[in-house]
C-alpha cells in the first residue's frame, strides 16, 4: 500500500473514532486496543515532511520548555482543535512513545517569551499537558517566511478545513500581508484567495466560531451558505436561534453547519422582494450581475469570466472609487 493510500485509510479510521467520541460512544463501543491504534495513527499523521526537509537543510533539534514559546501571530485553526479532548490520541501516543517529529519555532526579541511557534501547535499543546519539553527546530525567520512555512505545513497535511483556510487567509490580509504571500501560505491562486477572504468577511466571526471547523464541509457548500446568508433579512438571528438549541450544541461541527444551512434556506419573502438584479453586459456578453438588497449590494461574476479579469477589477477598486468621489465633488461644485 502506498504512503498516500495508507494516509487515506488512517484518516478514515480516525474519522470514525472521532465521530464515535463526539456522540459519546467512545468508551462504550471502542476497545482499548483500537484506541491505541488510533493514537499511533494520529502520531503518524503528525509527521511532517516539511520538518524532515528542514532537518536535511541543516536544522538542529532542540528541546524547549513549552512555557517559553508564545502563540503564532495568526491562528490557522479553531481553538477547539487544541483542547485536551481533541488531542487525546496524540497525548496517548506522546505519553507512550515521545514526540516523533519536531515542530518549528523562531526566536523573537523584546517579548516576554523568547520563542514563537511556527508550526507544530498540536504537539506543543500535548507537550504542555504532559509536562515535557517540546522538541523543535529553532530558525531565524522573517514574518513572511514564518507565515508561509506555517501554511505550507498545513497544506502538506491537508488537515485544515475549508472555512479554517478562509479565516487564515482573511487574518493574513488583516495583518497586512501581500496577496502573493497569502497565496504561498495556502498553496493556491489569487482567485481562490479572493473567494476565501470574501466568504470569511461575509460571515460573522462569532457564528463561525459556534459552528466550528466543519471538516467535512467543502468549498461548494460554504459558497452556497454565503449566498443563503446574503438572501436572509436577519441571518444572524436565524443562525443564533438554531445554534442555541441544546441538541445542536451537543452535535458535531458538521451537524451544526447543516442545521444553520437548512434554516437559512427559508428565505424571507420580504427580503427577496426587496432585492433587484442587474446584468453586467460588455459587447453583448453577460459578465456578471449586481444584486441590490435592502441592506447591501453584491457584485458577482459568471464562471466564464477569467479569474485574471476579476483580479484586475479588484486591483482597480481604489482608482474607480477615487474617480467616483471626484465626480461627486465636481457635480456638487456645479
Amino acid at each position: 500500500m502506498s504512503r498516500k493510500d495508507s494516509k487515506g485509510l488512517f484518516a478514515n479510521v480516525l474519522g470514525q473514532l472521532e465521530n464515535s467520541a463526539e456522540t459519546g460512544g467512545m468508551q462504550r463501543s471502542t476497545s482499548p486496543h483500537l484506541l491505541k491504534v488510533a493514537a499511533g495513527v494520529r502520531q503518524m499523521q503528525e509527521r511532517s515532511e516539511l520538518a524532515e526537509r528542514l532537518l536535511k537543510d541543516g536544522g538542529q533539534i532542540v528541546e524547549i520548555d513549552p512555557d517559553e514559546i508564545m502563540e503564532s501571530a495568526i491562528r490557522d485553526r479553531f481553538d477547539s482543535g487544541y483542547s485536551e479532548a481533541s488531542i487525546a490520541d496524540l497525548l496517548e501516543s506522546m505519553r507512550e512513545h515521545g514526540q516523533s517529529t519536531p515542530g518549528l519555532v523562531r526566536p523573537v526579541r523584546g517579548t516576554a517569551k523568547p520563542f514563537q511557534i511556527v508550526f507544530g501547535r498540536r504537539r506543543l499543546a500535548a507537550a504542555k499537558l504532559l509536562g515535557i519539553k517540546f522538541k523543535t527546530i529553532a530558525r531565524e525567520l522573517s514574518d513572511e517566511e514564518a507565515i508561509v512555512l506555517q501554511g505550507e505545513e498545513n497544506s502538506n497535511r491537508k488537515d485544515l478545513s475549508f472555512i479554517e483556510r478562509c479565516l487564515f487567509a482573511q487574518s493574513q490580509e488583516a495583518a497586512g500581508y501581500r496577496r502573493d504571500v497569502i497565496c504561498k501560505s495556502l498553496s493556491t491562486g489569487r482567485s481562490h484567495i479572493s473567494e476565501m477572504i470574501r466568504i470569511a468577511a461575509a460571515l460573522p466571526r462569532d457564528i463561525l466560531m459556534q459552528i466550528g471547523p466543519a471538516p467535512e464541509i467543502g468549498r461548494r457548500r460554504w459558497v452556497e451558505f454565503e449566498l443563503r446568508w446574503a438572501a436572509q433579512r436577519e441571518p444572524s438571528k436565524v443562525a443564533h436561534s438554531v445554534l442555541e438549541r441544546d441538541q445542536i450544541q451537543a452535535s458535531s461541527s458538521d451537524v451544526r453547519f447543516a442545521a444553520v444551512f437548512e434554516a437559512l434556506a427559508k428565505v424571507d419573502a420580504k427580503a427577496a422582494a426587496s432585492s433587484a438584479t442587474t446584468d453586467l453586459i460588455s459587447h453583448g456578453l453577460v459578465l456578471g450581475q449586481i444584486q441590490r438588497g435592502k441592506s447591501a449590494s453584491k457584485l458577482t461574476f459568471n464562471k466564464s469570466v477569467p479569474s485574471g479579469f476579476v483580479d484586475f477589477i479588484a486591483g482597480q477598486i481604489e482608482n474607480l472609487h477615487d474617480q467616483f468621489m471626484q465626480k461627486q465633488h465636481s457635480q456638487q461644485g456645479d
